[in-house]
């Protein structure tokens, strides 16, 4: 006897069918659905517009786009809108303190919409570094029929006029950053620093590198959550609606067979989405939310194995904000689809884990042909380098971890006299008045997720230190973390922050730090009975664990959220 037929209307059927559930008919005629629209599933369609940002700046045309490929398979879409914070908009000020804590109101926010209006199935439309993790963990928590559709990068830009720094680049947002070192250190003038942030951005899309956004949106794909290939479509390719249209159509296959986002998501195909990760030189960022989308799913996983998967994954893409390409240039090149056929033919990914498409990884990603000629993503012999391009250290000034970014990065070791700050911008001025020397390890503390509270980035001092021409002699320690744009030596999410009193908290001026990535190790050179004696007069700075928010939204979250080596969540292991 065979297993009855998943019912396609298997949460809308209490809302919506019989007498009783008349109200909830009348309501929704209010707004225009038919008696035949109630009859047939309803399907979420959940993005993140808002008008604060170019990242998620198409999400209603997409969104329209998905509609009516739902419309077309037979059901019923309903659009939902949450919320977005741009990390490149709020860097370097206290409103990025709010960027990270987004990344659990917007998974609340839609979990929220779709448990209480029962929908059946739902497709989560993502453009920015925090709204991809979050629908992912939406996706998870809710575990109905649904895919994520990423929104796509935005397009390079390129200066106007001559330029001594950026004149021959394909400028991203990350050269803008560099921008202001440069002109800080009157490297540029103000009309090339001018002709930079003109043009660095030129439309719609999300920041064109191997940044967070592009780097978890090809997690995704390798996660199974996203269909191989159509997220890579950049924001304004004419193509993107079609794209779009075939994950409406998508969707409803998914709910036609009941497959849902757990039976996707596994240890394997978390693996899959750590080696995408460590191959394209993507964002340590990734580490976090990786653990965060894991907590959802229920699968066990820990910082420590990406430092596994690490070390067996080369680093086949020539990426930015290391290397020379941009994320539309890898979709031309094929996109993770073959950064994944590399990865598959030495044996680094299992290939049978399921996807959304109902196929496996392995049949997903050898239906794309590699264009001949390509040079964004090396052959295997050709790594660009051996291992990937993320690393744990632990040590004494990180016994619960830390993250560095190894990507383009030459350098192994490093030992200098700590330059000790308590907040991001205390650092900025530091550089900006050529106060930080060659051989100098900046440790920037009480930026973690509590004493923060918000973990936030520190790309303005990392963008900073590259104009200054500092990025290849100085170190950065932190327990807040980098964007995505990030490059240089620099190690984030140290574990135990400051604000729990962790080692990092009892560094003073001129300490010798010490940073040994063979070893993946980080120490501070000072025995145990000098560390217990600080610890013994150590006191939390005034405002920790609570920051500069005494009540509201940022003080709820230093109350609830977990260290780093968690992913900085909210909510309890499924």
């Amino acid at each position: 006897m065979s297993a009855p037929a998943f019912d396609p209307r298997h949460r809308s059927r209490a809302l919506l069918d019989g007498a009783d559930r008349a109200v909830a008919r009348g309501m929704l005629k209010a707004i225009g659905m038919s008696d035949a629209d109630l009859k047939r599933p309803q399907v979420g369609v959940a993005h993140c517009w808002i008008g604060t940002m170019p990242c998620n700046w198409n999400h209603r045309e997409l969104a329209r786009e998905v509609m009516e490929g739902i419309r077309a398979a037979g059901g019923t879409p309903l659009e939902i809108n949450t919320i977005s914070i741009n990390d490149g908009i709020t860097t370097g000020t206290e409103g990025m303190k709010t960027s990270l804590v987004s990344r659990e109101v917007i998974a609340d926010s839609v979990e929220l919409v779709a448990r209480g209006h029962m929908l059946d199935a739902l497709v989560v439309i993502a453009g920015c570094d925090k709204t991809l993790p979050a629908m992912a963990m939406a996706l998870g928590r809710l575990n109905l029929p649904g895919l994520l559709l990423y929104s796509g990068s935005i397009d390079a830009g390129a200066c106007r006029e001559p330029n001594r720094l950026f004149g021959d680049r394909k400028l991203t947002i990350q050269d803008l950053y560099e921008a202001i070192g440069a002109f800080n250190a009157g490297r540029i003038s103000a009309a090339e620093f001018k002709d930079v942030e003109d043009h660095a951005c030129p439309g719609p899309g999300a920041c064109g590198g191997q940044f967070t956004a592009n780097t978890m949106a090809g997690a995704c794909e390798m996660l199974g959550l996203s269909p191989v290939g159509l997220g890579g479509v950049s924001a304004t390719d004419p193509t993107k609606g079609q794209a779009a249209r075939e994950c409406g159509s998508m969707v409803m296959q998914l709910l036609e067979q009941g497959l849902t986002p757990r039976a996707l998501v596994t240890r394997q195909s978390l693996e899959n989405a750590i080696a995408g990760v460590m191959a394209s030189g993507g964002s340590t960022n990734a580490v976090l939310h990786l653990l965060a989308i894991a907590r959802e799913f229920g699968v066990e996983l820990s910082i420590d194995d990406f430092d596994v998967v690490s070390r067996r994954t080369p680093v086949l893409a020539d990426m930015r904000p290391w290397g020379r390409f941009t994320a539309p240039e890898l979709h031309a090149a094929g996109g993770m689809a073959v950064l994944a056929q590399r990865l598959l033919a030495a044996g680094l990914l299992h290939g049978q884990a399921r996807t959304v498409t109902g196929a496996t990884l392995a049949e997903d990603v050898a239906r794309i042909d590699e264009p001949a000629g390509q040079q964004v993503i090396r052959p295997l012999a050709q790594a660009l380098k051996p291992q990937g391009g993320i690393a744990i250290l632990r040590g004494n000034l990180a016994p619960g971890g830390c993250v560095i970014k190894l990507s383009g990065q030459a350098r192994s070791e490093h030992r200098g006299p700590a330059r000790v700050f308590e907040r991001e911008e205390d650092a900025f001025a530091a550089i900006r008045d050529a106060r930080i020397a060659p051989g100098d390890v900046l440790v920037i503390r009480n930026e973690g997720p509590r004493g923060g509270p918000g973990m936030r980035e520190m790309q303005l001092v990392t963008g900073a230190l590259q104009g200054a021409g500092l990025g290849e002699t100085v170190a950065l320690i932190t327990d807040g973390r980098f964007s995505g744009a990030t490059h240089g030596f620099v190690i984030g999410h140290v574990v135990p922050e400051a604000a729990d009193g962790g080692p990092i908290a009892l560094v003073k001026e001129g300490d010798t730090i010490v940073i040994d990535v063979a070893h993946r190790s980080l120490r501070v050179e000072l025995g145990e009975a000098e560390l217990q004696q600080r610890r013994a007069t150590w006191q939390p700075p005034a405002g920790v664990p609570a920051g500069t928010a005494a009540s509201g939204v940022l003080a709820k979250y230093a109350r609830l959220v977990s260290d780093a080596s968690q992913g900085a969540v909210t909510t309890a292991a499924a």
